[in-house]
């Protein structure tokens, strides 16, 4: 009884520090990525967007062309207002060639949070 008094004991503590470490976890590098890419439109842009960040709509019918001077093999960090966008924009730069890391960030909160980024606007 006490060994399983003592096991149950070791895996909730190996838990706990595994939910402590995955925490930090969530925190991406802005570094790491050649770019960060707002795709959502200039309205939403002009709300507020991520400090550094480009603004390349999805929605605009230029998008493959804008995206097409990037570097395809280095790695790019999307968002929009909840991923849905980012993640056509990210299936339309892998069908352009893109081979690089392309990171759906999802919302620009998730993205703030996640980059540790101010929501800035110009």
């Amino acid at each position: 009884m006490k060994i399983f008094k003592f096991l149950a004991a070791a895996l909730i503590a190996l838990f706990a520090v595994s939910s402590l470490s995955g925490c930090s976890a969530d925190k991406l590098d802005p570094q790491s990525y050649v770019a960060i890419i707002d795709v959502r439109e200039q309205s939403e842009w002009d709300g507020g967007h991520l400090e550094g960040a480009v603004l390349i709509p999805i929605p605009a019918a230029d998008f493959a062309t804008q995206v097409s001077v990037l570097d395809p093999s280095l790695d790019y960090y999307i968002y929009c207002r909840s991923g849905n966008r980012s993640g056509q924009a990210i299936n339309q730069m892998r069908d352009l060639g893109f081979t690089g890391e392309l990171k759906n960030g999802g919302s620009l909160a998730n993205a703030s949070s996640q980059l540790d980024l101010a929501v800035v606007k110009d």
